[in-house]
């Protein structure tokens, strides 16, 4: 079974990537934004729990008021240099108010994980060839945050008092 790092730890992964064609499995599911929308009353009759995986082309705004149906979006970079997914991300946290997992799923780098945290990822499914302690391990170089992001939504000397001129 594939691991992930959800909530800086590493844990075992029971969510399976389904297809545009596959039969839905048994257990926790995740479909594409397009599936979901083609199949939605096949999907709401499904025993297990049903996720979405977005890509860079999909619109988030589109799922404003129907969150709450997902414990778990993910979101896909096809390569660590297309930074769509970090505003999906902040759309879904920020403007939307999504309260469920956020993963960051695709090319992701070790150097990219504690801003994609920042932005409101919770969850890092990283790529098969990359060192998951390591990246783990990336959440945690830096210990203060000086802008406001979804985890700090002020930035820092509102959060410590003013100093200086």
């Amino acid at each position: 079974m594939p691991r992930i790092i959800k909530k800086d730890q590493i844990v075992e992964d029971t969510w399976v990537q389904v297809g545009a064609s596959e039969p839905f499995p048994e257990g926790d599911i995740l479909v594409s934004l397009e599936r979901w929308q083609a199949e939605q009353e096949t999907l709401q009759a499904h025993a297990g729990r049903v996720g979405l995986c977005l890509i860079g082309k999909d619109n988030p705004r589109e799922l404003k008021g129907l969150l709450d149906q997902f414990a778990l979006i993910a979101v896909e970079f096809p390569k660590f240099a297309d930074g769509r997914g970090y505003s999906i991300a902040r759309i879904l946290r920020d403007e939307l108010g999504y309260k469920g997992e956020l993963r960051a799923t695709g090319d992701i780098l070790r150097d990219q994980l504690f801003y994609l945290m920042r932005c409101g990822f919770d969850a890092f499914a990283v790529r098969e060839d990359r060192d998951i302690e390591d990246a783990l391990a990336g959440l945690r170089d830096f210990s203060v945050v000086y802008q406001a992001a979804s985890d700090y939504t002020s930035p820092i000397y509102r959060r410590f008092g003013r100093t200086g001129a």
